[in-house]
């Protein structure tokens, strides 16, 4: 049988040392013990180290003011967490698997002072085998190492030379300070296990008239076993059952057709049912030896052209269950910039007011990191489906995916690592090669204007995987996908705007250009598109530090945190004075971005099905901005735009 246990349970501290000192153990001039620079202090798994070091009174709070500057020494250390993991915990001639889903950063990791492994991927799981180094009789003393992490991965550069795997939004972004993240990001077990047993579970579903189910994995020491599969509902129910041998599970996928069950529905069509998977192990005298799940759904996804689109445009107009639906959502960036700090509850509550306005689709942005696995759960109970991008974004000066051998060999075990994990969610609509991933139009790997296409080898390697390992699924090589990066208002009737970014404020800072604009629209999808907007006058005032949020422009260090996205100026323009407060002005900004929106959001609705689907960007607040694209403000409220999107959202203008 195997036995998971969560790490998480048990004691952890962090201490942190000058690089490699930890590495040293004793001067060499009088041979003293070398002792830790910081700690050690409580820590929390998963949980960041800047989070430990906030807990314990050594670091700011690096939302207030400017303090995320006074933050950025912890980067320069090597920081160790520990624990101890209990003696005997794993029986003798067991096996026992240190199973990482995510660590954030590169370092190294020991039992008992003993390196066994080294890590440099945030994004992959981490697995290692440790039946040989647990003691018995003994606790054995876990500690994870991490080294200093890159020195610039942040959102101006060049992607076509990135080669370090770890969330670029952490280094600065137009709507988070710098906080380089460091620590445990995911859930992290130690796996024990004897005879036969299950090292991996695929399900795939489909349906079409009626359900159908395929299911394979792959098994250790199973030779003459059975597998066991039972579908139930969500009621407990047994829907389907069927037994086959271990090697015709392990061989390829066994077929489960012709189910009884109910479509799973996006947000508004329909209701969400979800079936549990469960497989059992058994031999032939019937003994059980492992077992395992996956919760599911059942529907269809098909793309279709959309009403009078130009000839040879690609299809934007997703279909679910045989019906065209109108996708409407936002993008969806972390919660906070120390991800691995949020809680469950954070993230329901805004899953919760996504639904509520009526979204259905959620973009999760390719700056970032793969999003947990009870995120995916939470959506499937939704009906958010969930547009996945791969972990590339733009840089500004150039925005080319790299082409280096290693990198893109790097970037294909990613992409094959979020395939395998999420594939079996049914809110799972499409993966994505990233975010803004172009050229010029003339061709050249410089400048912006083209989206990447598969003609780039790496998207071509993006490809294959999706068609090999989750062949029901669309993948788009960048969003946006193009042909143009961006819809021109004098390029409007030419057939150059399938799936488009832009624009991201009033357009020519007139509503009235606002309201021409996207009354001419010719798009076939916006994938992306925003409007700044202030956050409320008391949330800036609260996480000011001190420091006077008036005048509102880029000499006053509180704006230009993030500078792109404040509209101080046009007040003055537009009303032909500056604003007597600051509560006016955030008034204000926040009805003109409502007011951009909703003609925005309504405009391409009214167009379905000339249109298939509109993402705002953005969701949330990653930090206390004063101002940015979010609908959604740093404490988790709706600003005005958001209650003006779910106006439209919640419409009849389209069907959802």
């Amino acid at each position: 049988m195997r036995r998971l246990i969560d790490l998480a349970d048990l004691e952890w501290t962090a201490r942190g040392y000058t690089p490699c000192g930890w590495l040293w153990g004793y001067s060499m001039e009088t041979g003293a013990a070398i002792r830790p620079e910081i700690g050690p202090v409580p820590a929390k798994v998963p949980g960041s180290v800047q989070a430990a070091l906030l807990q314990a009174g050594l670091l700011p709070d690096w939302n207030m003011g400017m303090d995320a500057r006074l933050c950025e020494w912890v980067e320069n250390r090597d920081w160790i967490f520990s624990t101890e993991i209990p003696a005997d915990i794993a029986p003798p001639g067991a096996k026992a698997l240190l199973n990482f889903d995510g660590l954030d950063g590169n370092g190294r990791i020991l039992l008992d002072g003993k390196e066994l492994a080294a890590f440099d991927n945030a994004f992959i799981p981490r697995q290692v085998d440790v039946t040989s180094a647990l003691r018995p009789g003994r606790p054995t003393r876990l500690e994870l190492v991490f080294e200093p992490p890159p020195r610039w991965l942040g959102q101006f550069g060049h992607t076509s030379t990135l080669t370090k795997w770890k969330p670029r939004f952490n280094y600065g972004w137009d709507w988070t300070s710098r906080m380089v993240q460091i620590g445990v990001w995911d859930a992290l077990h130690l796996e024990v296990s004897s005879g036969p047993r299950f090292a991996a579970l695929d399900c795939a579903t489909s349906y079409d008239a009626a359900g159908r189910l395929d299911i394979s994995g792959q098994l250790t020491d199973a030779a003459g076993h059975l597998v066991h599969i039972v579908l139930k509902d969500g009621a407990g129910a047994t829907v389907a059952e069927r037994s086959a041998s271990a090697a015709e599970f392990a061989g390829g996928r066994v077929a489960m057709e012709h189910l009884p069950v109910s479509r799973w529905w996006p947000n508004g069509m329909g209701a969400q049912p979800l079936y549990t998977v469960s497989v059992e192990l058994r031999d032939t005298a019937g003994t059980l030896h492992d077992s395992d799940s996956r919760v599911v759904g059942f529907r269809s996804i098909a793309w279709l052209l959309c009403e009078a689109a130009p000839a040879g445009a690609e299809p934007w107009l997703c279909a679910v269950n045989g019906r065209p639906v109108f996708l409407q959502g936002v993008n969806w960036t972390p919660i906070l910039p120390t991800f691995a700090d949020v809680t469950a509850s954070a993230v329901l509550h805004r899953l919760d007011l996504y639904k509520q306005m009526g979204c259905n689709v959620l973009r999760v942005w390719g700056g970032a990191v793969l999003e947990k696995e009870s995120f995916y759960r939470a959506c499937d109970e939704r009906g958010l489906l969930v547009w996945q991008e791969f972990p590339l974004s733009s840089s500004g000066i150039d925005n080319w995916p790299p082409e280096e051998e290693r990198a893109m060999e790097e970037l294909a075990r990613v992409a094959e690592s979020y395939i395998i994990r999420r594939r079996h969610h049914p809110s799972l609509l499409l993966w994505c090669g990233g975010n803004e991933l172009q050229g010029s139009l003339n061709g050249e790997k410089t400048g912006c204007g083209k989206p990447v296409d598969l003609s780039h080898p790496l998207m071509r390697r993006f490809a294959e995987l999706v068609g090999r390992l989750d062949p029901n699924r669309r993948f788009l090589p960048s969003s946006s996908s193009g042909p143009r990066f961006m819809a021109a208002e004098q390029d409007f009737g030419k057939g150059l705007h399938w799936d488009v970014h832009g624009p991201w404020n009033v357009v020519d800072n007139r509503m009235e250009a606002q309201r021409r604009y996207w009354k001419g629209d010719d798009a076939l999808f916006r994938s992306e598109s925003g409007c700044p907007g202030a956050s409320p006058a008391a949330l800036i005032r609260k996480y000011s530090g001190g420091l006077d949020p008036l005048p509102a422009t880029l000499e006053n260090p509180l704006w230009r945190r993030t500078s792109w996205w404040f509209d101080w100026p046009e007040f003055a323009k537009t009303q032909g004075r500056e604003p007597q407060s600051l509560e006016e002005y955030c008034e204000w900004s926040q009805r003109r971005q409502a007011d951009a929106l909703a003609i925005a959001a309504s405009s391409a609705k009214a167009r379905f099905p000339r249109c298939g689907g509109f993402i705002v960007w953005m969701g949330h607040d990653s930090f206390p901005c004063s101002a940015n694209t979010s609908i959604i403000d740093f404490e988790g409220n709706l600003k005005p735009a958001g209650i003006a999107l779910r106006a439209a959202f919640t419409s009849d203008t389209a069907p959802r």
